[in-house]
């Protein structure tokens, strides 16, 4: 630390050590100034009496400047390093838990975000906004997906150390991410969006001759794409009220990984015209 506050006193003992040259001040300001800057104003003014206020407001400005850059410089170290006094295996597990944590809470709000798109009534403009926002929901799970996978991973390869050093969450995190239910929830997840965006794009392309009743083909290709989706949906919300009720019995036994586990959520039908 004091990367900073170093060089800062360094320049305001010189510029103090000149003051006192020029002024024929005693010299053993300088070295106090050195010592300790905050005693700076105290010399500025029994130099200059009050002619010098606009060096103690720049002085007062510099100070400030310099000591807000100290905090962040240390607050920046001490997150950088507040996994340093663990053993290396345990702080890899704890950066993969933060990493799952934080992608689960942002793909949690993200569908979210999606369950209120899909209530509003069908318009173009809508259509578009709810297919550009599934692209990127998709990048989100795969973000989730990839934290799961090297958790899970890394908590096999090194199981025996986890149960030895007390860290069973971990391994109880690794259990609920490889049980049945919640795999197959995720599976579910990835066919209801790809058949919802089918149907969105479909919709989208075909929106007037749907709207309209204009073209008999168009509307039994839509019905067909809707009925995919209905469908996705339905096995979806079983597959998650399964994975909910898994999920409730879990964090009975073991609360801690509450964080780390995915929102208990369900999904709604899109609301075509109102539907």
């Amino acid at each position: 630390m004091y990367y900073i506050y170093l060089p800062y006193a360094l320049i305001l003992g010189c510029l103090m050590f000149y003051e006192c040259h020029k002024r024929a001040h005693p010299k053993w300001w300088a070295l106090l100034v050195l010592a300790a800057p905050v005693t700076t104003p105290y010399f500025i003014f029994k130099s200059r009496k009050r002619s010098g206020v606009i060096l103690f407001m720049i002085f007062m400005t510099t100070f400030s400047v310099m000591a807000a850059s100290e905090v962040y410089l240390y607050l920046q170290m001490k997150e950088k390093f507040k996994y340093a006094h663990l053993p290396p295996l345990t702080r890899q597990v704890v950066r993969f838990s933060e990493t799952l944590s934080n992608t689960t809470q942002r793909l949690d709000k993200a569908l979210v975000t999606l369950e209120m798109m899909s209530k509003v009534e069908s318009r173009v403009i809508e259509l578009k906004r709810t297919i550009e926002f599934i692209a990127e929901l998709r990048v989100l799970i795969s973000q989730n997906q990839a934290a799961i996978n090297r958790m899970v991973k890394f908590t096999s390869d090194y199981k025996s150390y986890f149960v030895k050093k007390d860290l069973n969450w971990v391994y109880h995190i690794q259990l609920f991410y490889t049980n049945r239910n919640v795999v197959q929830h995720y599976n579910s997840l990835e066919t209801y969006l790809n058949n919802f965006e089918a149907l969105l794009k479909y919709t989208y392309e075909n929106f007037d001759k749907i709207t309209k009743l204009k073209d008999k083909e168009a509307l039994k290709n839509y019905d067909e794409y809707y009925l995919r989706y209905r469908r996705a949906v339905d096995s979806h919300n079983r597959l998650n009220v399964q994975r909910i009720e898994f999920q409730n019995d879990f964090l009975l036994k073991y609360p801690d990984i509450k964080p780390y586990l995915p929102g208990k959520r369900q999904t709604e039908t899109f609301l075509l015209w109102g539907e």
